[in-house]
């Protein structure tokens, strides 16, 4: 079964989840920093989660534990591109081990990860947010909550269908 993703509502079993995406909406063609979610059906490669914070979870993917030295590429001159880094990085890169919690808890999604294309997007994730449902950078963020509910039914060949 796939995750759809239409209208700021996650649908996966009997679940509808209430999500932010990219503040610019949803975009057929993704450029890096355009601040969309990219449109298509995408699968997810795993977990990164704060183990100092996340302490009880079931999932099926793979998962890493998130250090404070851990950082996903956004540089599209880096031959990093698109990729999990380690801090120090002299290129341009998100830091995943941060103060606020929207990444306590993150599923990779397989976009642009396969033959990484430059500038075409990084770091699409699905996320944590608040109760404000403050728009995204191009992810996908639910609550904690509504993330843990849905966390074990995701398998490895769960898709996620943006629309």
């Amino acid at each position: 079964m796939h995750i759809f993703l239409k209208n700021k509502f996650l649908y996966f079993h009997n679940y509808k989840i209430k999500c932010a995406i990219g503040k610019r909406g949803i975009a057929r063609k993704k450029v890096e920093g355009d601040n969309c979610t990219p449109r298509g059906k995408f699968f997810f490669e795993y977990l990164l989660y704060r183990k100092d914070r996340i302490k009880a979870f079931k999932a099926k993917l793979k998962k890493k534990s998130i250090k404070a030295n851990m950082g996903w590429c956004d540089d599209p001159r880096s031959k990093k591109y698109n990729k999990l880094i380690r801090f120090p990085f002299s290129s341009g890169a998100e830091k995943l081990y941060l103060k606020k919690r929207n990444y306590d808890l993150l599923l990779v999604i397989k976009y642009n990860r396969k033959n990484i294309l430059k500038n075409k997007g990084s770091a699409i994730f699905l996320h944590l947010t608040d109760n404000r449902y403050k728009p995204t950078k191009g992810c996908i963020a639910v609550k904690k909550n509504d993330f843990l509910k849905i966390l074990p039914l995701i398998k490895k060949k769960t898709k996620i269908a943006i629309v």
